[in-house]
Order: structure tokens, then sequence, then C-alpha cells
């Protein structure tokens, strides 16, 4: 391991904004915070957004200083990167942005039921031949739709055309409301602010001429979802 990230690692310690539950305590017992992100960490009563894989945290952070009203939690696996997203956040004051160093396999330990307001998968892993690792997978809804308040929403924005045909197949098959699809996001008029956020991924895949793809859809009351057939 490099020096630069061991010294990114050791950083992260001191972070009051980074949370780092370890894998036995996600497998033993839930996390302390679960239930109680409103009044134990960020003391108010403001809706929960969570972004998953959240990379060095560039949405994450772009949400909470458009949204002040909003309380913001990334999720990622990557200490290295985590530690932009959290240094960046903690430097700036935001104190309604924080993060969590896990896997997204284990969201229903941190988060309670109907806990979670809205969420944004920006640019995860496509995992073209692992359909079930798939962040909108049937299996990952199912997670999702224990933690998200009725009618909450659910971003992705990804450069990858399969995922965001896969999605929608997903959509369908399930009759979940889809509420925007747009295949070439930068040349449709739904670029707003929000959505012209740019992670540093995103640029690269911008500078090499690729198009960004960007899906908006609601769950129903469902907690149990169907894979399409690829």
């Amino acid at each position: 391991m490099s020096k630069k990230k061991l010294q990114r690692f050791a950083e992260n310690q001191s972070f009051p904004n980074l949370f780092q539950p370890s894998p036995q305590e996600m497998y033993e017992k839930e996390f302390e915070l679960k239930g109680r992100w409103n009044t134990d960490y960020f003391g108010n009563k403001n809706p929960i957004v969570v972004e998953f894989g959240c990379g060095k945290g560039e949405y994450t952070i772009g949400l909470a200083q458009r949204f002040p009203l909003k309380n913001f939690i990334g999720v990622d696996i990557k200490g290295a990167r985590l530690w932009r997203g959290c240094k960046t956040a903690y430097e700036a004051g935001l104190k309604n942005a924080a993060f969590i160093r896990n896997k997204i396999e284990f969201v229903n330990s941190l988060f309670d039921e109907l806990e979670v307001s809205e969420i944004w998968i920006t640019f995860p892993d496509p995992q073209p031949k692992k359909q079930k690792k798939r962040l909108t997978s049937s299996r990952f809804l199912s997670h999702y739709a224990k933690l998200l308040k009725s009618e909450g929403i659910i971003h992705l924005k990804t450069d990858n055309l399969p995922l965001h045909l896969y999605t929608l197949q997903v959509i369908a098959k399930n009759k979940l409301e889809l509420l925007f699809a747009s295949d070439d996001l930068y040349h449709s008029n739904a670029a707003d602010d929000i959505l012209s956020i740019q992670t540093f991924y995103e640029k690269q895949f911008l500078a090499k001429g690729q198009k960004i793809t960007y899906l908006k859809f609601r769950l129903n009351d469902s907690t149990n979802f169907i894979e399409p057939q690829e």
C-alpha cells in the first residue's frame, strides 16, 4: 500500500464526519446511529438523502451546498476516495454532510425503516457479468425499499448505457413509476444545476466523449422485486 494511502487512512480516523463501522459490527449488530441520524448526528428533523457509491464525495458535497435544509450522507467502501470528500466537507464547514465507509449490502444495518427520503447512485460499477451486484438490481431495490420513505425517489447517473437500459427493464418489470429518463443528459433540457454536478470520474468520461445517462424513478409499496431476464 502506498505511503499516500496510509496517510489518508490515518487522517480519516480524525474526521468527525466519517463513520467506519467494521464488518464484524455490521454482522453482529446494527450501527449505533441507525434510526438516530437526525437526532444524534445532524441535530435536526431535515430529510436525509443518501448517495451510494459516492467515491470522492463530489455529489454529496454539491447537494449539501445547494440544499442546506437537507442532510446528505455518502456511502462508499474505498477509504482513500472518501478521504477527499470528508476533508473537503470538513474544511468547508458543511454540517449537513457526512460519510460512511462500508459496503452498500449493509444499508439496512446503517439506516432504519423510512429514515431516508431520497437515494442517489452516481457512476457505480456496472457489473456487466454479475447482475445481482448491480446497485439497481432487484436485490438492492429490496434493501432500498425498507429504508426509503413512501414516495421516495431514486436517481441513477451513469456513463454505462447497458446499466441504464438494464435499470429501465427493472423499472418496467416491477411497474415502478419512471419520472424521467435520458440517454444523453447533457444534450437534453434536464441538465440543470443539480444534474450538472460532475464527479471526478464523470469528467474523465466526458473528456473521452462518452454520453452521460440519467434515470429518476420511484419505488412502489413492494419490498420484493422481480429481476428481468437479460
